[in-house]
């Protein structure tokens, strides 16, 4: 959640920042009318404390001299049955700003360039040139039927659409895949953990996808459960409402989960294929850090994922997002794309995000630092989306006859 107090202290400062991510005046004029009313009914709320303590020591100067006490018992009383209406009203005005606050974005760091959409995103670099082909190359989904690699049909008949099976030497590339990239991670220090992939909504509500995204969430019924998005999810929240130690930051994370999101907001969008499904594995790197250091671990790990793509040998570019096209959570954030050869452009394939201390205020995690309580900066990204590099592979490592030929890193895990 964003710093309210800094909200408050900074507002066309702060409404500034947010604006750079699309948020309308409308909501930031609501926000600053609920801190006004917070503001003032706390402010009655203190007046009649106060009232109440100088009539209490007024009470006891009473009892020690004797005097009658009976007209003031009355006051006193009458007073602290005033307050209550006036706590019930600083409580709810507090809800209401706080109900309001949890739909408020992140703000984006200075540096991050001007932009409404993806369209204004900058790139930054390219790595490795993509391959020329001496024929048509062809789509994942031509490639999946020649192989019988993916079985799109079955998947809709288990599921509904945006679902797939994967089959054969598919599924033995996805489970080499997950295998090679948790292994890569380790060997950069990250801890693997295997979670819950069902996450209760406090939860949810401590990385951000609660409550404004919950239209995306597959939900339990009469439980306090969902099938998480990501494993951001419960890997950041492993030290939800903990006091951690400044000596043992960073931590580093990584975990395999499936993904589960319905896509709410994609009807119509790549319909055919794996590009988008209901359900994708991903590895996710998480990490834990103190704030004077999470710009180089965030270089880190921007790095890293980058590597694995190169040692893949798949062709990519590194991508700074602009404002609008900015995560909820996020105060910065570079995007790797791949290059899809059947496609003739480059799609996202990770997603690497600093959201400050966006995600620990929310979720309570702290660090103690000379002998102060600090929030921690958390920050999160793929390591990489299993199925979206499987369909890399199989479209940069097309063979003309439509086989597909297993890069050298990942042949011994076949």
């Amino acid at each position: 959640m964003i710093d309210l107090k800094y909200l408050q202290n900074n507002f066309d400062e702060a409404a500034g920042k947010l604006k750079k991510k699309g948020v309308d005046s409308a909501v930031l004029e609501n926000l600053q009318a609920l801190f006004s009313a917070l503001k003032e009914a706390n402010a009655q709320l203190e007046a009649a404390k106060a009232e109440q303590n100088a009539m209490s020591k007024l009470f006891g100067q009473y009892m020690r001299e004797s005097k009658d006490i009976s007209e003031l018992k009355l006051k006193v009383d009458a007073n602290k049955e005033s307050m209550v209406p006036l706590q019930e009203k600083a409580r709810a005005a507090e809800e209401a700003l706080y109900a309001v606050a949890l739909g408020i974005p992140n703000f984006p760091d200075d540096s991050v360039p001007e932009g409404a959409d993806e369209e204004e995103n900058v790139e930054l670099r390219k790595v490795l040139e993509p391959k020329t082909f001496a024929f048509k190359p062809k789509e994942h989904w031509e490639l999946a039927e020649i192989n019988g690699w993916i079985d799109f049909e079955r998947g809709v008949k288990l599921a509904k659409s945006r679902f797939s099976v994967l089959k054969a030497e598919g599924a033995r590339l996805e489970r080499a895949l997950i295998n090679f990239f948790l292994d890569t991670n380790r060997a950069e220090g990250f801890e693997e953990f295997c979670v819950p992939f069902l996450n209760n909504s406090m939860m949810l509500q401590g990385t951000g996808q609660l409550p404004k995204f919950e239209e995306d969430l597959f939900k339990v019924e009469e439980e306090d459960l969902y099938l998480i998005p990501t494993a951001e999810v419960p890997l950041t929240n492993m030290y939800h409402d903990e006091i951690l130690s400044a000596k043992d930051l960073p931590l580093l994370m990584t975990g395999y989960t499936p993904c589960f999101r319905k896509e709410a907001g994609s009807a119509g969008r790549d319909t055919r294929g794996m590009i988008r499904q209901h359900q994708f594995d991903k590895v996710e790197m998480v990490a834990i850090a103190h704030p004077d250091h999470s710009d180089e671990i965030f270089e880190m790990m921007v790095r890293n994922a980058s590597d694995i793509l190169t040692v893949l040998g798949l062709p990519h570019r590194v991508v700074e997002l602009c404002g609008g096209d900015l995560g909820f959570s996020a105060a910065k954030t570079i995007d790797l794309e791949v290059w899809l050869p059947g496609q003739n452009k480059y799609r996202e394939i990770s997603s690497i995000s600093n959201t400050r201390d966006f995600q620990a205020r929310r979720a309570k995690i702290r660090f103690k630092d000379e002998k102060q309580n600090r929030l921690v900066h958390t920050l999160n990204g793929s390591a990489l989306a299993v199925g979206r590099t499987l369909i890399a592979i199989m479209e940069n490592y097309q063979n003309e006859d439509g086989s597909i030929t297993i890069p050298a890193a990942l042949q011994r895990y076949m």
